[in-house]
Parts: C-alpha cells; sequence; structure tokens
C-alpha cells in the first residue's frame, strides 16, 4: 500500500481514516491498534517510526484498523482493557471499565477497612474489575461476585485466574441479591444506571456493540438500584454498608430510595476525578 510502507506512516495515514468516521482520539487510536498489531509497547512502536511493514502486518493492521472505523472498541479489538493497575480481558459479552467505576473501587475498599468486612458482594460483576481490584487489595475479604448474565461471568472467571483470586472471590449467577448464600457487610453496586432517554444519545461505541443488559437502567435509570435497595436489608448484616455508582444527576434520587429503606442511615456522596457525583455511599 503506497504511502503505509513505514510505521510512521502507518500512523498517519491510519489516523486519517479514522478521522475521518469522526473517531474521538484517532492518532491515539491508530498506534494502540498497530502496537496491538506488531505485538509492540506504544513506546516501542513509537521509538520505531521508520521501520518497513511487512505486506502481512499491512493486511493485519487495516483488518483491524477497519473495525475501528465502524466504531467497535478498541478495548474489544485488543481484547483487554487496564483497569486500577490490572490488565483484564474484555469482550462484546461485558461493558468496557470505566475509568469513572475506579471511584467505587476506592470507596469500596476504604469502607471495608472501616467496617473489618470480612465478606463482600459485587453486584454487577460483568468483567469481574470491580471484584477483582478490591480482592488485590483486601486479603482478608471474601467477595461474592453476582451477575444476571452468565456469559459474562465467564469473563470474569478468566480474569479472576488470571490474576490468581479465585479462592477467594466466588461467582454467582441470578438476580441482583437473591443468589447470596449468607448475609454480608458490604454491597458494592456497579448497575446498569442509564435512562432510556439517554440510551438513545449514546456514542455508537457503545450504542452498538456492548451489552445493552449491561447499561440499560429502565425508564430513569433506576430499576436496578430501587430493587437493589429493596432487596438489601435481607442481606446486608448489621451495621453494614452498601456503595452504589451512579450518574451525576441521580444522587437526589438515589438518597431518597436510601432513606426510604433504611431510614437512619448515613449517606455520603463521593465524587470522580472529574468532579462529578459518581458514588452514593450508605452506612446502615
Amino acid at each position: 500500500m503506497r504511502g503505509w510502507e513505514t510505521i510512521g506512516r502507518a500512523l498517519q495515514q491510519a489516523s486519517a481514516l479514522l478521522s475521518a468516521e469522526d473517531i474521538d482520539s484517532p492518532r491515539l487510536d491508530a498506534e494502540v491498534l498497530l502496537a496491538h498489531q506488531l505485538g509492540f509497547s506504544r513506546e516501542q512502536l513509537l521509538a520505531r517510526l521508520d521501520q518497513r511493514l511487512t505486506a502481512e502486518q499491512l493486511e493485519g493492521y487495516t483488518r483491524v484498523l477497519e473495525r475501528r472505523r465502524r466504531h467497535e472498541p478498541v478495548a474489544y479489538i485488543v481484547g483487554h482493557r487496564e483497569f486500577y493497575g490490572l490488565d483484564l480481558r474484555v469482550d462484546s459479552r461485558v461493558l468496557i471499565p470505566r475509568p469513572e467505576t475506579e471511584t467505587l473501587v476506592e470507596v469500596a475498599i476504604t469502607t471495608a477497612r472501616r467496617l473489618n468486612a470480612q465478606r463482600i458482594a459485587e453486584v454487577g460483576t460483568g468483567s469481574g474489575a470491580v471484584a477483582i481490584a478490591v480482592a488485590v487489595h483486601l486479603p482478608q475479604a471474601r467477595i461474592y461476585a453476582l451477575d444476571v448474565a452468565d456469559a459474562a461471568l465467564e469473563v470474569a472467571r478468566e480474569n479472576i485466574a488470571r490474576h490468581g483470586v479465585e479462592d477467594r472471590i466466588e461467582l454467582l449467577s441470578g438476580d441482583l441479591l437473591t443468589p447470596l448464600p449468607e448475609s454480608v457487610q458490604l454491597i458494592v453496586g456497579n448497575l446498569p444506571y442509564i435512562s432510556q432517554t439517554e440510551l438513545g444519545e449514546l456514542p455508537p461505541e457503545v450504542a452498538r456493540y456492548e451489552p445493552r443488559q449491561a447499561i440499560n437502567g429502565g425508564p430513569n435509570g433506576l430499576l436496578h438500584i430501587r430493587r437493589l435497595l429493596e432487596q438489601a436489608p435481607e442481606y446486608l448484616a448489621t451495621h453494614g454498608a452498601i456503595c452504589l455508582e451512579m450518574g451525576p444527576q441521580q444522587a437526589d434520587s438515589i438518597a431518597a430510595l436510601a432513606r426510604a429503606r433504611f431510614p437512619g442511615a448515613q449517606l455520603a456522596l463521593v465524587r470522580d476525578l472529574a468532579a462529578m457525583p459518581r458514588v452514593t455511599l450508605i452506612l446502615t
């Protein structure tokens, strides 16, 4: 392919192609995809801009570029995503872990230490990202990771084994908290909270490729969070806590739901690194 002979030229051409499709970060994506194709880190790639590409390498690169031009997420194309310092396998069976969810992990770890929690439930585990991050930092805790999607639990199982925490995380399939075999001291909820109105406004990377079940929060985005709070009294130990990730505009609604179910609870709102309300903490 003329104009694509070296790494540097291929990156220029690929960036232009992706930019023409309104990809948000065309140069970065071009670099990540070519580095993946060649088995390099991005740093190694950028140190070899004059290296010539073989016809086979170019063919493979154009294949992955075509996938990205159709707005397939980079994480699905390369098959992994970094989250809270962990390298996690991801594919279209699971939602791609978001940076803002790291706030949920931090709140969960801090709260678990405060309560000396030995039993933790993480609901809506997906790829297992939150449960694994918590397990790595709380070696004394037993964690139940729950999801309604068996396909997602298969991905979580791979990631749990990959990070060596299979002896401390038990995967459970079913509706929210109902599969739990015992009470827990901390419930961590990473549930779908996008409203049906907002679903139509999502970028194509999310709308076309990520599992709808993992993002659809019902008419106002609170369907699953409300049901979790309804179930929680049966499964939460005395003097326990609940950490819920949420959309920034949902803080007041979730606080009202929490007070209705736990009238004497202390509530706290935690903001993410973008200063957006992200986690509601309920101390019962």
